[in-house]
């Protein structure tokens, strides 16, 4: 899903939603930003469909299969490789559309943010920044050797409710470390809310991607 800006674009954003959400869950936040940012294409893509092992099975929209083992999030390595792979193409697509890398942010809620992370990371060109909402960093043991040094400071906002019950604050807070610990410039948030998205988030969003663009006209 493509919602293009009624003037030429100048930087475009992509979403990648949650665990058995699709790309119109957000729409909505989209629209919101545009308000700000009227020259930015917000780019809405589909998980492919797919059997949870977490779900017993059920097919739903999921960038990886996940398993919970105790209380940890356990990914499958290669489907989120895979769609890491897909996000990169996309991105290369744009850039082949006219938008220049160093304008072009990959925004991802919960298990899309993982990917948009982990993507973003591994890029071998160096884009605008990454939102990550809600998330977790995987395969975090893999960022020294497979981060490309093209985004060593890709700017991120890492944004968490301090009352999510399905990936925890300190989860995403020790993601947040982890990344500050291997260089990147890292802006963070925390909210009194659930696996959700909420009003403020959005603002704070609005004006971290501001000076981002304006730097990159």
């Amino acid at each position: 899903m493509v919602l293009d800006p009624l003037v030429p674009a100048r930087a475009t954003l992509f979403w990648l939603h949650g665990l058995g959400a699709d790309g119109n869950d957000f729409v909505t936040v989209a629209e919101t930003l545009t308000l700000t940012h009227p020259a930015l294409r917000h780019i809405l893509p589909h998980a492919p469909r797919r059997p949870l092992t977490l779900n017993q099975g059920m097919v739903m929209r999921a960038w990886y299969d996940i398993a919970l083992e105790g209380e940890r999030w356990v990914p499958n390595d290669d489907d989120l490789r895979v769609s890491c792979a897909a996000v990169q193409h996309l991105i290369e697509n744009e850039v082949q559309r006219g938008i220049p890398a160093r304008n072009i942010f990959i925004a991802g809620f919960s298990q899309g943010g993982a990917v948009a992370l982990t993507a973003g990371t591994r890029m071998p060109v160096p884009l605008g920044g990454v939102l990550a909402l809600s998330t977790y960093l995987p395969l975090s043991h893999e960022l020294a050797q497979r981060a490309h040094p093209a985004n060593r400071t890709l700017p991120i906002f890492m944004a968490h409710g301090t009352q999510d019950p399905v990936i925890p604050w300190a989860q995403g807070n020790q993601s947040r470390q982890f990344l500050e610990s291997a260089g990147y410039p890292l802006t963070w948030h925390s909210y009194p809310m659930p696996h959700s998205v909420c009003g403020e988030e959005i603002h704070d969003m609005t004006t971290w991607l501001t000076p981002h663009l304006s730097k990159n006209p």
